[in-house]
């Protein structure tokens, strides 16, 4: 029995902890809650203004050297998800992004922080777009408490890949979760 438990350690430590006080908010939707117009994409079918949420956070636990925000569907067809967004190498002295700071707003990012490549192709915030006629996707907005100043990677590289890389350096999550659809 005890050489299972030995045997997991390893995945054990590898996933994120969660730290009871650190938390996100949005003022453009609660937890839960329907993702605005103003976030929705504005391309393949879909008519949004395609601006990233403002978003907040606190409690980020001791040791934070920066902080990464990605933005996840879970429910996109084909089983693997979608990536929407994924900003890091935020400055630990950052506890907010105003809205529209992805894509085309890369000019209110941070200093230092960078931008992956969504699945839909270009770098930045792609925001919700699920198929016509789908029931509500959940969006996933994860801010991640960083363990290094600057993760191993360049600007552009795919959200899938920077998500991959956060699992191995995140001290903490804080998430909070939009719903979206669209009617046929």
């Amino acid at each position: 029995m005890r050489a299972r438990f030995v045997g997991l350690a390893p995945l054990i430590l590898a996933v994120p902890a969660f730290a009871g006080g650190f938390t996100v908010t949005s003022p453009a939707f609660s937890d839960g809650g329907t993702v605005p117009s103003a976030q929705v994409f504005d391309q393949d079918g879909c008519t949004g203004a395609n601006h990233s949420p403002a978003l907040a956070w606190s409690g980020a636990p001791a040791g934070t050297k920066s902080f990464a925000v990605t933005m996840f569907d879970p429910d996109a067809p084909g089983g693997r998800g979608w990536w929407h967004w994924a900003l890091f190498d935020i400055p630990p002295s950052v506890h907010s992004l105003p809205a529209g700071v992805g894509g085309e707003g890369a000019a209110l990012l941070p200093p230092g922080a960078k931008e992956g490549r969504s699945d839909f192709g270009p770098a930045g915030y792609c925001g919700p777009c699920p198929p016509a006629g789908a029931l509500p996707h959940r969006y996933e907005i994860t801010v991640y408490s960083v363990k290094v100043a600057r993760l191993p990677l360049d600007a552009g590289a795919p959200d899938a890949r920077v998500g991959s890389v956060l699992r191995f350096n995140t001290l903490a999550t804080a998430e909070i979760t939009g719903r979206y659809g669209r009617p046929q």
